[in-house]
């Protein structure tokens, strides 16, 4: 057990991976105020809620994320997932937009723009 107090983040990744998802919240809630200003925390308590369909509490984490570590293309990504999940076209589009400023070679983030755009 007291692996777990050393390693945290591992602990957090390992509830999310053997899906433990209201457990995950609760721990990563636990440790918010020690790591709110680690970008790979951020990430992990973005996916967390949104892969449990909470896309607008998992909004803010990776905004957090993507403010700490802004050349993360893996949060912006999923970043743009929330974005499309709250049906928010402008910010999904920024968020491509900077993806391909990134990685001018990312084809998902050109089509997803070329579809936005159209829209």
């Amino acid at each position: 057990m007291v692996g777990f107090f050393k390693q945290p983040k591992r602990h957090l990744k390992k509830l999310l991976k053997d899906g433990e998802y209201d457990e995950a919240v609760a721990f990563g809630k636990s440790l918010e105020s020690k790591y709110s200003d680690d970008p790979d925390f951020m990430f992990i308590m973005g996916s967390v809620f949104f892969i449990v369909d909470d896309a607008k509490k998992a909004l803010p984490y990776f905004e957090k994320a993507f403010q700490l570590d802004n050349y993360d293309v893996e949060t912006l990504t999923l970043k743009t997932n929330v974005h499309l999940a709250l049906e928010q076209k402008d910010e999904a589009i920024d968020c491509c937009r900077r993806i391909l400023k990134l990685q001018p070679e990312n084809s998902e983030a050109r089509k997803l723009l070329d579809d936005l755009e159209l829209l």
